[in-house]
């Protein structure tokens, strides 16, 4: 099936659903709350609309799971082999304070794994993507782009921005103690994990919930990178992860019966 998929199309994709992103965002716009309490923008539905029915038409026999869709009865989806998952604007939050840290995520889910994901963040002008087997690029440069070939000396950590944890601050505080100088970066929405894709940051630990549409994207460009999203184990100390090839990490998985995600660490 995946060969079958041209990237190119789902780049094609997240830019239109981008380009109508940015219409909106220039000028004001109102803004709803869902019954989570999670906000809503006429951007999050127009982008929806847009990568719905383009993936609709261009792949009819695969199923769409979407953050604004009604969501499809476990006993459905658990019989999925392929889906997408989409987050229209992962990074609403972002965009309602115009901070440009908002996201376009499209992923392909196969057997629990995302195999193929586009991220673009149209403020900002940068598209990372990646199809399994191909590797990771961004803005048509393969990732990762940086190599932090001494972390004991020096390391880079990323936390978000809107939803950073007195979970997630503990664990940042422990890294702290295996490296010499340690540098703290914030981040609105998926652009965290594509950090650590990309190699300007080594470690995005998130203690604290995410959605699986959330991650999905962005989690196959970080496998394309050649790096991974591992379920965070609190008997594993926090200098662990960094040398996570010591350890039997778990890596999140998609297509749960529940959506909510583990916390995890990107690294």
């Amino acid at each position: 099936m995946i060969e079958q998929i041209d990237i190119e199309d789902i780049k094609q994709i997240a830019l239109s659903a981008g380009s109508a992103i940015m219409e909106i965002y220039k000028k004001d716009f109102t803004v709803e709350y869902k019954e989570d309490s999670s906000p809503l923008t006429e951007a999050d539905k127009k982008s929806n609309e847009i990568i719905c029915r383009a993936l609709a038409e261009l792949y009819p026999n695969i199923p769409i799971m979407s953050e604004e869709n009604k969501q499809v009865d476990y006993e459905t989806r658990k019989n999925w082999k392929y889906y997408w998952c989409i987050d229209p604007i992962d990074g609403t939050k972002e965009f309602i304070k115009k901070n440009d840290e908002f996201t376009v995520n499209i992923a392909l889910i196969a057997n629990h794994i995302p195999v193929l994901g586009v991220v673009y963040a149209p403020a900002l002008h940068e598209i990372y993507y990646a199809k399994k087997g191909e590797g990771a690029f961004k803005n048509g440069q393969k990732m990762p782009l940086f190599l932090n070939s001494n972390p004991q000396e020096s390391l880079t950590a990323v936390a978000s921005k809107s939803h950073l944890s007195i979970q997630t601050q503990d664990f940042i505080d422990k890294i702290a103690l295996t490296a010499k100088h340690i540098e703290l970066s914030s981040k609105g929405s998926s652009l965290k994990l594509c950090m650590v894709a990309e190699g300007v940051a080594d470690i995005y630990p998130r203690l604290a919930p995410t959605m699986e549409w959330d991650t999905a994207a962005a989690h196959a460009i970080v496998l394309e990178s050649g790096k991974n999203v591992y379920i965070y184990d609190e008997s594993i100390t926090a200098a662990g992860y960094l040398t996570s090839n010591t350890f039997n990490l778990k890596c999140v998985l998609y297509n749960k019966e529940n959506l909510l995600n583990p916390w995890f660490v990107v690294v």
